[in-house]
């Protein structure tokens, strides 16, 4: 198996990485299934990297459909310690307007029907996320950027994601809660990943790009599909620039991260005890503890 330290997933807009070299698909099955598509290996300025793009090739999978379990998993496989995910997000404040970027330090979870956690089934885990993105890697994004010339876009380096279920935009009422509540951007995919990538001992950090300003402004219009595609493609172009130079400084100087000794302190069932099956099913995960 190809072993790669830096995982890439492309949220809608960002499919493929036009930079990537050497490029070859692997298919991977899972214990929870096939991730969404195959896992795009390649190099970028000679790093090794794996792609992977989030709601399939195409865009044929909802935010509920996407396979998160199945997807962590893979990255897992590939050997994949820090994991960067792209995401298109609406702006819930004034001061983050379209096509800027954000790097959220927190989440809030409104999702109803996602599967996030690999435990249960005779092996309990419960991972520490009061700060639920890696500190480092998270600086790592903003060097990245805070080094690119990018016109008429404004970095802003925490905030709040809400996570939402979808597929459906929010309502006027929900967007003005979610403001209430200090909400800085709105997605409908990023904190199952957060929560899997921890209990996988990966590092995880979100590049959020504004593409709307949601439902609640009121000198904007209401969010559209044509609206979000048109500042996607602006967001891509920069999206691939941003990850670029981020590969580049995590290969040259990889930080340290406490994601990486995640399950350390979080397992509670006694391993010896729990049922083979389940041991079986999350043999990668546990090897460092079993």
């Amino acid at each position: 198996m190809t072993h790669t330290k830096i995982g890439i997933i492309g949220g809608s807009g960002l499919y493929q990485m036009e930079a990537l070299q050497s490029i070859r698909k692997v298919h991977l099955e899972t214990p929870f299934g096939a991730p969404s598509d195959a896992m795009i290996l390649g190099e970028l300025d000679g790093v090794p990297v794996a792609f992977l793009a989030r709601h399939g090739q195409g865009h044929h999978l909802t935010p509920t459909e996407i396979p998160f379990r199945a997807n962590i998993h893979a990255f897992k496989q590939l050997g994949v310690e820090y994991l960067i995910s792209a995401s298109a997000v609406g702006s819930l404040t004034a001061n983050v307007k379209p096509l800027d970027i954000v790097i959220p330090d927190q989440f809030i979870d409104r999702t109803r029907h996602r599967v996030s956690s690999f435990f249960g089934e005779g092996i309990v885990a419960h991972i520490a996320f009061g700060h639920p993105v890696c500190k480092n890697l998270a600086k790592v994004l903003v060097e990245a950027i805070e080094s690119l010339t990018l016109p008429g876009i404004d970095l802003h380096t925490e905030g709040t994601y809400v996570c939402m279920e979808g597929p459906a935009f929010s309502t006027l009422a929900e967007s003005e809660l979610y403001r209430s509540w200090g909400g800085t951007v709105i997605g409908m995919t990023n904190l199952p990943e957060a929560k899997l990538a921890r209990e996988a001992e990966i590092a995880y950090a979100t590049l959020a790009l504004v593409t709307d300003y949601d439902c609640w402004h009121p000198d904007h219009e209401h969010v559209t599909v044509d609206m979000v595609i048109g500042n996607l493609q602006h967001n891509a172009q920069n999206a691939q620039k941003i990850i670029q130079e981020a590969v580049k400084r995590l290969a040259a100087n990889p930080p340290s991260s406490s994601a990486h000794q995640a399950l350390r302190n979080a397992i509670l069932t006694p391993l010896a005890q729990a049922p083979a099956a389940t041991k079986k099913r999350l043999a990668l995960l546990l090897q460092k503890y079993l």
